[in-house]
């Protein structure tokens, strides 16, 4: 089944993902942000309504999470306000829309992973502008997956193990928080899975038809858990064993070595920052295998997959 399928957000870490493999389900329309102002009310109505989708497809976010402290309003806006509009469209349209949420909608309380009927309670801002994007969609009425992320990364933008590959080309030791647990995944992982849902849902039916006999909110993130600690650890271990000439890990580094030579825990109390974070945001993947027999890889298989992956670095470097 081919749809007309509208993606937002082309130039995130997911978003740029599905740039690749949307194209496999439907024919995918994705403007760019100056094209399609995430912000604007207005121009996302007018977009939406000239393009006409059969499908929604919301990779756009503000997943700045210290920054949104300051920047509530801006937070808002992306993580809330845009997402209602875009269901509203999708109403008006008889569309579907598929969401990404985050793992920040929960306060890290529990010590078990979280499921989808668990009470939502995010203790910053960043959580608490994407828990009312979500309540948005779910109240419109419209067909829809909102799939929950964590520890989001990629081989581009601004992510933990960027950050982490260039601090060490700066530091001999770095201090790396180690009582926050975690599932991290890679956005190519995040993005096939998605594409694999929908391939499913649109084998016999249009995507509103499909969508709405699974509607919800399914949890989409790797096996596992890991704390920021270990997952800097073996971020580590990756750089050493990958070729310093591959084109986004020289990006990433800016061509120096590595000179840390430790690792050093340390509490989250010891490293404040502006938002506070759960201590445990690891999610329960069990609904999403039930419904659709789809199950991420474990959280070092897919760190090891994203660094052994040259032709994902080429195809970076050459969409620049």
């Amino acid at each position: 089944m081919n749809c007309r399928i509208l993606l937002t957000g082309k130039t995130g870490q997911v978003g740029s993902e599905l740039l690749h493999l949307l194209p496999r389900i439907g024919e995918v329309v994705a403007p760019d942000r100056h094209e399609m102002d995430m912000l604007n009310a207005d121009t996302i109505r007018r977009v939406v309504r000239e393009i006409q989708p059969e499908l929604i497809i919301n990779a756009a976010a503000y997943t700045a999470v210290d920054a949104a402290e300051a920047r509530e309003a801006e937070s808002y806006a992306m993580n809330a306000s845009a997402p209602a509009i875009l269901a509203e469209e999708a109403k008006r349209l008889g569309a579907a829309i598929v969401h990404y949420s985050t793992d920040y909608v929960f306060d890290g309380v529990k010590r078990s992973p979280y499921d989808e009927a668990d009470l939502p309670c995010p203790i910053n801002v960043y959580g608490k502008t994407k828990l009312a994007g979500e309540q948005a969609i779910v109240a419109s009425g419209i067909p829809y997956l909102i799939f929950r992320t964590a520890w989001v990364y990629s081989a581009k933008g601004r992510n933990f193990p960027l950050t982490i590959l260039r601090l060490g080309t700066q530091k001999e030791i770095l201090r790396i928080v180690s009582d926050q647990f975690g599932a991290p995944t890679w956005s190519r992982a995040i993005a096939g899975g998605t594409v694999r849902v929908l391939t499913q849902l649109m084998k016999l039916r249009s995507p509103s038809g499909s969508l709405s006999q699974t509607s919800g909110i399914y949890h989409l993130t790797a096996k596992g858990q890991t704390t920021w600690y270990d997952f800097a650890r073996a971020i580590l271990e990756e750089a050493g064993k990958i070729a310093s000439d591959v084109p986004w890990f020289a990006d990433a580094t800016n061509q120096r070595p590595m000179i840390v030579r430790e690792i050093i825990p340390i509490t989250a109390q010891q490293y404040p920052t502006p938002a506070s974070r759960p201590a445990f945001s690891v999610l329960s993947n069990s609904r999403l295998a039930r419904t659709f027999g789809i199950e991420l890889p474990e959280w070092r298989m897919q760190l090891r997959d994203m660094f052994g992956d040259r032709a994902l670095s080429l195809a970076a470097v050459s969409a620049e």
